[in-house]
């Protein structure tokens, strides 16, 4: 049986970590190599190190806090943010990182995805998809969205997750834009509909408000490999190690 994964998400501006509610209102939470550090050391399985204005101001990630955080991390690290080259690939992994999200990049550049995993391994290439609920033609479509959530691709979402995992993307971050920041639960219908198109690891982003949250979220879809949250570790709401015992105690295999 897979082990599921319990990843904590540093969301990263001016290096600083912050965090808002539907990708919006960000408030200033502590230092990514303080929390790094913490989260390393407190189980987290691995970590998420997303530069959140990176590709809205049109620039790469700042190296420095990054290899200072990577630096105090003895977990896998995944990051993200202004990833639009194999250049970009090869600076942030030369930082320290394990693995590379791309999000705006690929949208403007799809053939990033299967460049990288020719070069990197599909092992390295994680796709992060921004996706929002969108009525269109009186109906609801999952629409893909970039720079940071601020503009609607109207690219239909599992489609373009298709893609992706075809192009060579070994693993999925999807981020659901209605549930984030607002604690009342994973956006199961959005992963299921994912998990129906691909068998890739799937990674759940955005509604993590309680331990609870995380056991519906991996009985109810046995295809998703992890759950990500911010805001209930920052804040101390919910510890990692709690969350892990607890899920192991409800059937669930967790690395404890």
């Amino acid at each position: 049986m897979i082990t599921k994964r319990i990843i904590p998400c540093l969301d990263v501006r001016a290096g600083r970590v912050v965090k808002g509610v539907n990708f919006k209102g960000l408030a200033d939470v502590d230092s990514p190599v303080a929390l790094a550090k913490a989260y390393s050391d407190g189980g987290a399985d691995e970590l998420v190190f997303y530069d959140i204005t990176a590709s809205h101001e049109a620039r790469g990630i700042f190296t420095e806090i990054l290899t200072e955080t990577a630096k105090n991390v003895f977990i896998p690290l995944t990051v993200g943010g202004g990833i639009t080259s194999l250049d970009d690939f090869d600076r942030v992994l030369k930082c320290g990182a394990d693995k590379v999200s791309v999000n705006s990049g690929a949208i403007k550049n799809p053939a990033l995805i299967h460049d990288a995993a020719r070069r990197y391994g599909d092992q390295c290439v994680v796709l992060s998809v921004d996706i929002k609920r969108v009525q269109t033609g009186g109906k609801t479509a999952f629409h893909v969205f970039q720079n940071g959530g601020r503009v609607d691709t109207g690219m239909d979402a599992i489609e373009w997750i298709r893609r992706g995992a075809g192009d060579g993307a070994g693993e999925l971050v999807i981020n659901s834009m209605d549930t984030d920041g607002v604690k009342g639960g994973f956006d199961l219908e959005l992963l299921a509909a994912v998990c129906e198109v691909t068998k890739l690891p799937v990674i759940a982003s955005g509604g993590a408000g309680k331990i609870e949250d995380f056991v519906t979220l991996f009985n109810a879809l046995p295809g998703v490999d992890a759950g990500l949250a911010a805001s209930i570790f920052h804040y101390g709401e919910v510890t990692i190690r709690d969350l892990k015992l607890t899920l192991a105690q409800n059937g669930i295999n967790m690395r404890v």
